[in-house]
């Protein structure tokens, strides 16, 4: 079954997230820690179990073929994958451990999906891993003499089973100090490869080049989350500096800074996901790294801010990822987001819609 054009659809946005250093000067401890007042509180449908010793991180979304879905997510501690159900929250399997070989990984932080393909950047091992799905056997890897600190992943299909993958690889010139590279290696944050999907189960890959800007304003210093909307021809790409302000900086699909960033959260730039409706309509929802997260909402045609919403529970998320297509639980599909470095949790979309007063095609 082909589900490529299923999750174009769902915008499956999925974030990888940093462990680097938080280099003084930052913001206070009450800035860091506890969330102003949102505009709305959203009840979480469910929260998963928790799994303290995993550390999870990323999200992404596959369907299933009785119509539910498993929410797959990175363990960077465990160096695992661990499969929850969509509708129910409850773990499923875990896949993997630590390790160089196929179907090991090294600290896996981002994460995507696409038709029956799995793609896991591994920060420790330099590398994107692409396994297919249900089986979890490894296709291939990519990146292996390119890579130096990959995190955050996004596809998108260029030709039949032809996909480009970009990948933030957040290199450090010292990771203690959180010292930058130098700025003539700045144009390196995004590295983009050439993905052919083999009907052998294989993968043909070829590096395509990498961008990042090198002004001040445009520049990707520690860089996390990816997220792309073709409609029009946009990037967001978390950077993680409180240095300069941490925010997400607004590119083309070709890898030009368009001039302008979002506002400066007051913690992490976090996990960002399209709320794909129908061409101009929908939003983004990004995670200001807080407790509890203050999950940000905007205008997907003009980035314009909506409003502010956090879950009753959720907090300091890292990861997020938007399945629009729907389940049985969730018939006009739900948000899923990290919590607390242990468990996953659901927000229903239409919850969202009704607490922040959205109109769009994709709601009831």
């Amino acid at each position: 079954m082909n589900r490529a054009p299923l999750l174009l659809l769902a915008g499956l946005l999925l974030a990888g997230c940093t462990s680097l250093p938080r280099p003084a000067p930052g913001p206070t401890p009450e800035t860091v820690l506890k969330a102003p007042a949102p505009d709305a509180v959203v009840s979480e449908a469910w929260i998963s179990e928790p799994l303290p010793q995993a550390e999870l991180d990323s999200l992404a979304v596959w369907p299933t073929e009785d119509g539910g879905a498993w929410v797959i997510v990175t363990a960077k501690a465990s160096n695992q994958l661990i499969v929850f159900d969509a509708d129910s929250g409850k773990r499923l399997r875990t896949v993997g451990g630590p390790g160089a070989g196929p179907g090991q990984f090294g600290r896996p932080n981002g994460i995507a999906v696409w038709g029956d393909t799995v793609f896991v950047a591994e920060r420790d091992n330099h590398r994107v891993q692409a396994l297919s799905l249900p089986d979890f056997k490894t296709r291939g890897f990519i990146g292996t003499d390119t890579l130096k600190v990959p995190y955050g992943l996004w596809l998108r299909e260029t030709a039949p089973d032809l996909l480009e993958l970009l990948v933030t690889d957040s290199f450090m010139a010292d990771f203690r100090t959180g010292q930058l590279p130098p700025r003539e290696q700045m144009d390196q944050r995004v590295r983009r490869f050439e993905v052919d999907l083999q009907p052998d189960g294989g993968l043909q890959v070829r590096a395509a080049g990498s961008f990042g800007d090198t002004g001040q304003a445009g520049m990707l210093r520690m860089v996390e989350s990816i997220a792309g909307d073709p409609a029009h021809d946009r990037l967001l790409i978390a950077d993680e500096d409180r240095r300069v302000g941490s925010t997400f900086r607004d590119y083309t699909l070709e890898g030009r800074f368009r001039g302008a960033s979002l506002p400066v959260f007051l913690a992490d730039a976090e996990g960002i996901a399209l709320w794909d409706c129908d061409l101009d309509d929908g939003w983004w929802i990004a995670a200001d790294q807080l407790t509890p997260t203050l999950f940000r909402v905007y205008r997907r045609d003009t980035l314009a801010p909506v409003g502010t919403f956090t879950g009753k529970v959720v907090a300091q998320t890292d990861g997020e990822a938007l399945y629009a297509a729907g389940t049985t639980r969730f018939p006009d599909g739900a948000l899923f987001v990290q919590h607390d470095n242990q468990a996953i949790a659901a927000f229903d979309l239409r919850d969202i819609g009704r607490a922040l007063r959205l109109r769009g095609s994709c709601l009831p």
